[in-house]
């Protein structure tokens, strides 16, 4: 890794050196410098606006928590109110009675001309002989199967919170529900006390950041936000899912800004259903004023740094025109110039490097004559070789020659009857035309198959009944490509080896297969077989760095161009036992299938 740097450095320009240096060694540092430092700032400026926004929460839930007190306290009053409980437990047998009973209990009616923060106060009670007035209800059906009702009537003595329509003026009101426990005949009535939201609307528009108060079913029960108040957070921050959480500080993103979320409960120990504060700012806002000092520190420093750029530049020109005067004269040297003599002012490395030059090109010149008579001799070699290649060149037998050749061969042993000769010539031909026109490039499975059937019929021909064969190819392997003239050698060395010292036939079977994402091929022969010593031997010999003399060339040669193409573990695979034959396997990837 040291060496390849230094290297790399070799291989720079000077000017490109010295920037990279001031890079190095001044750009980086400031850079990550000014990152940390932005980084901090913008860090101690969100901070700086939680611990304000958690001041402001304190803040609200303590004076919001008067307000809410009032009602709590008043719901704890009423509740052990004997006057109340006589009132809603007393049988009426006529209206004038209820009126009389009405008249003598305005507590209620005090009550809210006493406290700013409640709103309205009423009382829920299952009594018939009663009739409903502002403050006395007897429930109907649809408040009766109210999930706030009912829950009342289950928890008697427990206070909850709910934003509840008032059937009085038909508006919402964030409503302290407390089931009463009565005796007598009616058991239990319901409190709702409703809170004077406006209060808490104005204690919120106190606040910077958007600050809301939510009930346990997400209800806007007051905001610092005009059209907020009534309606639901789901309407507002629907794409938000932290809002709906009870408590904690989390990062969102609200109205497709960024932004900072304080979630905080506000109602009492003793209240079921909980009340949260939640104050949200935008980070872009918090940090607007970090990130001016930022952009100025950063303007700064670019100027600083490209007035420092500007004076390596500068710098770097007094040294790159000297090294270019004398990268002139080694060119001209490097043209065969050799009378050329340069003198560069100065005492340091570039001054000694120009006269150790000029003394350089004075040896150049006195070696020149000495090689020039050496290239002439060798020219006039190099020549005769050239003309001795070109004569066996043109000595060369055209292969087109053999083609026409052989079809008028192939055409007179037809019109003499000859057909079978005819038809092993026209095998031949064909085989020599496609193992000379398959090039370098590759071949379909099917036209490798079609030379393979070729070569056999030309072998059928030569040993009639003796030699037998068969070709199989599985369904979706004619397309594949493969490179040329690989299974023909195999064929070729299982008849030449395989029928040695057996007079009876032989039966050649060659097989394509698709196994997973492979093809496998087998070549397997019933001939002669060859002894275990033997089959180590040629083994050894397809493995062998160079090639040998008398081995086979032909296996060899398969063997190396497969796992040039596909890896070494493409190679060729031999089995053979004296007796029964030998079986040549190999596999490669299916890759590419032709178009036609």
């Amino acid at each position: 890794m040291v060496s390849y740097f230094i290297q790399m450095m070799n291989d720079m320009k000077i000017r490109n050196k010295l920037i990279v240096t001031f890079v190095a060694l001044v750009f980086v540092p400031v850079a990550i410098v000014g990152v940390f430092l932005t980084r901090e700032l913008r860090d101690m400026a969100l901070n700086n606006a939680m611990d304000q926004a958690y001041l402001n929460v304190d803040r609200i839930k303590k004076r919001s928590g008067e307000v809410l007190q009032v009602a709590d306290d008043l719901s704890y009053r009423l509740s052990y109110d004997e006057r109340l409980k006589n009132l809603v437990n007393q049988h009426y047998e006529s209206v004038y009675d209820m009126f009389v009973a009405y008249r003598s209990y305005p507590d209620l009616q005090q009550a809210k001309r006493m406290y700013k923060e409640i709103s309205n106060i009423r009382f829920y009670s299952e009594n018939q002989t009663m009739l409903s007035n502002w403050q006395f209800f007897i429930p109907g059906e649809e408040i009766r199967n109210s999930d706030w009702y009912r829950q009342a009537k289950r928890a008697v003595g427990v206070n909850h919170w709910d934003y509840i329509r008032d059937e009085r003026d038909g508006k919402y009101y964030l409503s302290l529900v407390k089931g009463v426990y009565l005796g007598g005949r009616y058991k239990s009535g319901v409190l709702v006390i409703n809170v004077n939201t406006s209060l808490l609307n104005e204690i919120l528009n106190q606040e910077s950041f958007y600050t809301i108060i939510a009930d346990s079913q997400n209800n806007i029960v007051a905001a610092n936000k005009p059209g907020l108040y009534g309606r639901s957070l789901s309407e507002i921050h629907g794409a938000s899912s932290v809002v709906y959480r009870k408590s904690g500080s989390y990062e969102a993103t609200i109205g497709n800004e960024a932004s900072k979320v304080l979630i905080e409960p506000l109602n009492p120990e003793m209240e079921e259903n909980g009340l949260r504060i939640i104050s949200i700012f935008s980070i872009e806002s918090i940090v607007a004023d970090a990130n001016r000092v930022n952009k100025l520190a950063i303007s700064v420093i670019v100027v600083s740094l490209l007035l420092a750029v500007l004076l390596i530049c500068g710098f770097s020109s007094l040294i790159c025109r000297r090294l270019l005067r004398l990268s002139k004269h080694i060119s001209k040297v490097g043209t065969g110039n050799l009378g050329v003599t340069m003198e560069i002012d100065g005492k340091d490395e570039i001054g000694q490097l120009s006269r150790q030059f000029n003394a350089m090109v004075c040896s150049i010149h006195e070696l020149m004559n000495e090689v020039k008579e050496s290239d002439l001799q060798k020219r006039r070699m190099e020549q005769k070789q050239n003309e001795i290649k070109f004569k066996m060149m043109a000595s060369q037998i055209n292969p087109h020659f053999l083609f026409n050749a052989l079809e008028a061969i192939r055409m007179e042993a037809h019109l003499k009857g000859e057909n079978e000769i005819a038809r092993v010539v026209r095998l031949l031909g064909k085989m020599m035309r496609s193992s000379l026109e398959v090039g370098s490039g590759k071949t379909t499975l099917k036209e490798e198959m079609e030379i393979v059937r070729c070569y056999l019929d030309i072998q059928r021909f030569r040993y009639e009944d003796r030699l037998n064969y068969e070709l199989v190819l599985d369904p979706g392997t004619e397309a594949v490509m493969i490179p040329p003239l690989i299974i023909q050698p195999l064929v070729e060395n299982a008849v030449i080896h395989g029928m040695d010292h057996k007079e009876e036939g032989t039966l050649i079977r060659v097989r394509a297969e698709i196994r997973g994402d492979r093809i496998c091929f087998v070549t397997k022969d019933n001939g002669a077989g060859m002894a275990p010593d033997h089959l180590e031997k040629v083994l050894g010999f397809l493995n062998e760095s160079e090639e040998q003399d008398g081995g086979r060339i032909g296996l060899r040669n398969v063997h190396v161009r497969l796992q040039l193409a596909y890896g070494p573990e493409s190679g060729l695979t031999m089995f053979s036992e004296p007796g029964k034959g030998t079986r040549i396997e190999f596999s490669i990837p299916i890759g590419e299938k032709s178009n036609d």
